[in-house]
């Protein structure tokens, strides 16, 4: 197997130019720009340190462009996976200890091993029975957990908790507390941001920028609220005020850190990494082929894995904590002209310098800043629209994205995400387990075969044609003796049953098994089982059994041929009936004469 099979930079960087350095370099400005802003905030969601969250997006952004399969994929602490991590270390340590901080570096250290073993052993089919739908509804459900548990930054109060109810609670308890200039900044910090969303760009524009100068600056929003405000609690010495800062910051590159190999610890946060893995796989590969498919290239999900896990694991091992593709910071290395994984590691050059030079900068940032900078990026995920188009679309979706939402506000993410998993699996097998089954006719004048309830067809009274829409395995292998039990009941009449089989790419051997003892009840009942359009596999698996020696019908090539060959045993069988009449009379006759 060749090594850039799980190395990738041996591919693209054989192919590396000037014009994709250019590209690359300016990408990795705009990004590391909006980087900043971004890894302080998130950080503060985790509840690590603000320098981790710059810790975060070096090593993790370099291992992902040697490892990953992305152009334009940038990796790095995301609001979901932060919130994750505060939830799920937060249980094993107190915030601000240095238990907190090795339980996040374990968490880092085990979501990458859980990825890095899924994509060697290529298992990444596997995010696959998580439905985008339950996704939305967990993402939706997270981006209002997120913005709540913010408020308490904006607001100056202290609170805490890790699902709504909790969070609100301890919001309004600490009501009475409110510092007015943090209220007074952090408000101003949020419609400012809000503001610069749809309203730097267009302004930008009409004062002469060409149209990607002017995308560019609307990007540095954040940064021009953080420096302003910063400026601002300078100036007046607001800290003395009871503005809660961000305070010293280390100047330095990210440290090489141990994380914990306590089997206790590991343990408890066992769960946790995996549902981190998860959904953050899934996040990431959503954004990485999305854009993949703009410039037709190719994803390779196992290999992304790999990618994911190494960032996982250089953020264990540097300080950071668990990191994921970004779809915000994606979509602007995307649309700044990365045109190489490589943008990446320029971008880590650039955070780099930032934590050697400029972390004295942001002594006195304001918490309140960093959080409006959250809430603003997460509402944009909330999309409660979700549960009318899931309602109006299928009533199984609905009640996966309502028990995702409700319990993540209500129980917190872990819950929320195994609740998802777990809804996603069921209704899965509930939808497979009573598979769509149609009784068919022909269209009058063609060789088409539709369903009788749908269509104008012709039908023949002792012959059931019937069309199974979905491969046959353990779950609905009974549901379809039920229903044809059920059918062949109704009709007396019946000789001759088809199974139609055009989209049944599998069948398993509880479905064998059931095909066995649907042919052996039809031919007690005097009835022939017949199968039609037969996928070559399925047909391969079933020559390896007896069912089709023991088959009383035929296997045909196409409905067309089913119904054919049955309509002319149909008037052969008449005939012979009509000759042996017509020889009993005459012989009756005869007797008489």
């Amino acid at each position: 197997m060749s090594l850039s099979r799980y190395l990738p930079i041996l591919e693209w960087g054989r192919r590396y130019d000037q014009a994709a350095f250019s590209g690359d370099v300016v990408a990795a400005m705009i990004v590391t720009i909006m980087l900043i802003p971004q890894s302080l905030a998130y950080a503060l969601l985790a509840g690590m340190p603000p320098e981790a969250g710059i810790y975060a997006s070096i090593a993790p952004i370099v291992l992902y462009a040697i490892f990953g399969t992305s152009r334009a994929l940038a990796v790095g602490p995301v609001a979901v996976v932060s919130l994750m991590t505060a939830a799920a270390v937060g249980n094993v340590a107190a915030t601000g200890t240095v238990g907190y901080v090795t339980a996040a570096l374990t968490l880092a250290m085990l979501s990458g091993a859980i990825l890095l073993a899924l994509g060697l052993f290529r298992l990444g089919f596997l995010a696959n029975f998580l439905s985008h739908p339950v996704i939305a509804g967990f993402i939706t459900a997270s981006g209002i957990l997120i913005a709540a548990s913010q408020l308490r930054h904006i607001l100056g109060i202290a609170a805490e908790g890790h699902t709504l109810v909790e969070i609100l609670a301890s919001l309004w308890a600490h009501l009475d507390e409110v510092n007015v200039i943090t209220l007074a900044l952090g408000v101003s910090a949020t419609v400012f941001l809000f503001w610069v969303r749809g309203g730097l760009k267009p302004l930008l524009r009409r004062l002469g920028l060409g149209p990607r100068m002017a995308d560019i600056g609307a990007k540095t929003g954040p940064v021009l609220a953080i420096v302003a405000t910063t400026l601002v609690v300078w100036g007046f010495d607001l800290s003395a005020r009871g503005v809660a800062i961000v305070g010293e910051v280390p100047q330095s590159l990210p440290p090489l850190t141990m994380p914990s190999l306590s089997p206790e610890l590991i343990s408890q946060l066992a769960v946790p990494a995996l549902l981190i893995s998860i959904i953050g796989f899934v996040e990431s590969i959503s954004v990485a082929q999305t854009l993949a498919a703009k410039k037709r290239q190719r994803i390779d999900p196992d290999q992304e894995l790999i990618g994911l896990g190494a960032a996982n694991l250089g953020a264990a091992f540097t300080g950071g904590f668990p990191v994921t593709g970004g779809f915000s910071r994606s979509v602007v290395n995307y649309d700044a002209g990365a045109e190489t994984p490589a943008a990446g590691a320029f971008t880590a050059l650039g955070l780099a310098l930032a934590a050697l030079f400029l972390t004295p900068l942001i002594h006195y940032l304001p918490k309140a800043t960093l959080a409006a900078t959250i809430i603003v990026a997460v509402l944009s995920l909330v999309d409660l629209s979700i549960l009318k188009r899931a309602w109006a679309f299928s009533r199984a979706d609905f009640a996966a994205v309502t028990v995702t939402i409700l319990l993540t506000l209500l129980a917190g993410v872990e819950a929320g995400v195994t609740a998802g998993v777990v809804t996603s699996i069921l209704v899965h097998l509930y939808k497979t387990s009573r598979p769509h089954m149609a009784v068919v006719g022909r269209v009058p004048g063609t060789e088409h075969f539709r369903n009788v309830r749908r269509h104008e067809v012709e039908t023949q009274p002792h012959v059931l044609s019937l069309r199974v829409d979905e491969s046959l395995y353990f779950p609905n292998a009974r549901y379809l003796e039920d229903q044809l039990a059920a059918l062949a009941a109704d009709k007396p009449e019946l000789t001759d049953v088809v199974l139609m089989f055009p989209a049944v790419n599998e069948v398993d051997l509880s479905a064998l098994e059931s095909l066995e003892a649907i042919n052996a009840r039809l031919r007690d009942a005097g009835i022939r089982l017949h199968l039609s359009e037969v996928k070559g596999p399925v047909m391969d698996r079933l020559k390896r059994s007896h069912f089709l020696e023991e088959l009383t019908g035929e296997i045909f090539l196409s409905q067309h041929e089913a119904d054919l060959h049955l309509r002319k045993a149909v008037t052969a069988g008449a005939a012979r009936a009509a000759s042996r009449e017509t020889a009993g009379q005459a012989r009756t006759g005869t007797k008489d004469g």
